[in-house]
């Protein structure tokens, strides 16, 4: 059974393992290799819904949040990361992170969730789409990856209860 639990200084070198299999391949993000350090990863990511997914004693995903603006009407929004262990995916540990990370976040005054996703990333785009995203835009060519110009689907996701009044 995955048990969803915060995340802790202490699940750092898990957390980097698998960004960095993320990265791999080619399809998670523009970075090249995870951050260096705890210190580094955690001024990037909010305070809260910081997300560890924990099967059978061992850390095989996590999901966090970032700010897209330091300007006070941004305060609500948030953009999401989540990663999956290579040997864990297909295993619904993304479904258990993001439905978890969703009610965190409202928990936390959030109205909206957005992702930037590779085209490519089926599987990922498949997993937000579950949990209420839509994609909203394609950005053509918004930077390259590899030496090639890699395009980025925006998806984003508003809260039913948060910021509809």
């Amino acid at each position: 059974m995955i048990k969803v639990i915060p995340l802790q200084r202490e699940h750092w070198e898990d957390v980097r393992r698998i960004h960095a299999e993320g990265i791999e391949t080619g399809m998670a993000t523009f970075e090249t290799e995870p951050a260096s350090d705890w210190e580094r990863w955690s001024e990037e990511h909010l305070e809260y819904c910081r997300l560890a997914a924990i099967l059978e004693d061992r850390v095989v995903g996590w999901a966090a949040l970032s700010p897209v603006s330091d300007r006070c009407v941004y305060g609500g929004v948030a953009e999401i990361s989540i990663y999956i262990a290579a040997d864990a995916r297909g295993m619904g540990v993304g479904s258990e992170l993001m439905q978890r990370l969703v009610d965190e976040s409202e928990e936390h005054g959030v109205w909206t969730l957005q992702a930037g996703i590779f085209p490519e990333n089926e599987p990922s785009i498949t997993l937000h789409e579950k949990h209420g995203f839509r994609v909203v835009g394609r950005r053509e060519r918004l930077g390259k990856l590899k030496g090639s110009w890699q395009d980025v689907l925006l998806l984003e996701r508003r809260s039913e209860r948060i910021g509809v009044d």
